[in-house]
């Protein structure tokens, strides 16, 4: 029947999700940034910190009233302020800034117009060019540091467990370390760079594991356990207290 058709029709058709709001909080005196987003997905409103964007994110179903979301996130404005309180400082890259190179500490020095781009020497890494251009080119540098030990490490991971990696992407991502695709194509934050070796080698582990196993169960973690040089217990533990630090390097 046509009737039914059009009813059919109206509920499949995917309704629009808005673009992120930014809305504020008042507390005690303060005001909270909170950016406002709307999910298909979402059950019920929920909170969570973005600590690269250094942001409280208020998520919402589509159909949830806009004021009833807020009343939520305002019921919550002291667990906000704390959760931005706790959030490190940012750490840009300027000259005479310190910054872990996979956990060891380095000191930045900006040459001016001496010729190069980037270089190390010793617990120093010093930047050639125009003082505009040294956080692209400390960045670039610190990818290109973290792909030369990364790529080999997954590689040899791989071929411990007779998979083939289809390709080793280096992101800005603010929500996962790393990530594994159905396609083989291994994803990991070039903010790995400043963690520990023992860290890398746990996250490499665990994507490479996931050529293998597409889950967190049981067969996943022992093959993790595996393919990892130590116990996974401390690199775990490392990111839990020092991850939202690896977001702010880099940040103005």
């Amino acid at each position: 029947m046509s009737l039914s058709g059009t009813v059919l029709s109206l509920v499949l058709r995917p309704r629009a999700v808005p673009d992120p709001e930014q809305l504020t909080i008042a507390h005690a005196g303060d005001t909270l940034p909170v950016t406002f987003v709307r999910s298909a997905r979402a059950r019920r409103a929920s909170l969570r910190v973005d600590p690269a964007g250094r942001r409280i994110v208020l998520t919402a179903p589509l159909r949830m009233a806009r004021a009833t979301a807020l009343g939520f996130a305002e019921a919550q404005a002291g667990w906000i302020a704390a959760r931005l309180r706790r959030l490190p400082e940012r750490r840009p890259f300027v000259d005479g800034a310190e910054l872990p190179l996979f956990g060891e500490p380095h000191r930045l020095r900006h040459r001016g117009p001496m010729r190069g781009t980037v270089w190390r020497e010793g617990a120093e890494i010093h930047v050639a060019g125009r003082a505009e251009h040294l956080p692209r080119r400390v960045r670039d540098w610190l990818t290109a540091e973290l792909r030369g030990r990364l790529v080999p490490m997954v590689q040899a991971k791989a071929a411990r467990v007779e998979r083939s990696v289809r390709r080793i992407t280096l992101r800005d991502s603010r929500s996962r370390w790393g990530s594994c695709g159905p396609d083989g194509a291994l994803s990991f934050s070039w903010r790995l760079v400043f963690a520990p070796p023992a860290v890398v080698d746990y996250l490499a582990a665990h994507e490479v594991a996931h050529l293998v196993h597409m889950n967190h169960g049981p067969r996943f973690w022992a093959l993790a356990r595996t393919l990892c040089e130590g116990p996974i217990e401390s690199p775990q533990a490392w990111l839990k207290a020092n991850g939202e630090t690896l977001l702010q390097y880099g940040g103005q």
